[in-house]
């Protein structure tokens, strides 16, 4: 029998929202990644655009403050994503998605004490 597979969804993070008009952002995600939901993305400085919070870069982006709430495929170019921007909101540790220099519990850590600053709380449980 085939198994079949599906996708995560915004329900698979977001597990509580104060209010999704005061929380919620359409941004402009960097070309170059096919952005999945649950990204940890940090905001470049000189463009205001989004891209996954990279361990070490300097562009203004290094620090977690935002989570993609929708898949989007910017391997061609600039899309646009709907993030969750700001808190009150609980997100699932395990549905977040980081860049590969986020590679041990450490910087995981980090990135959760990042989200957490802009109210957006990363737990294990809703």
């Amino acid at each position: 029998m085939t198994a079949l597979t599906q996708s995560p969804t915004m329900g698979d993070v977001l597990k509580y929202s104060e209010n999704p008009n005061y929380t919620n952002e359409a941004v402009t995600l960097l070309t170059g990644t096919n952005y999945k939901v649950g990204s940890v993305l940090g905001k470049i400085t000189a463009s205001g655009k989004y891209k996954l919070a990279a361990v070490g870069a300097v562009d203004g982006s290094a620090v977690a403050v935002a989570v993609l709430l929708t898949a989007t495929d910017a391997t061609a170019g600039d899309a646009t994503g709907v993030i969750l921007a700001r808190g009150p909101a609980i997100v699932s540790k395990a549905a977040l998605v980081f860049d590969a220099t986020v590679n041990d519990a450490p910087k995981t850590a980090t990135k959760h004490a990042e989200l957490t600053a802009a109210l957006i709380v990363p737990r294990t449980s809703a």
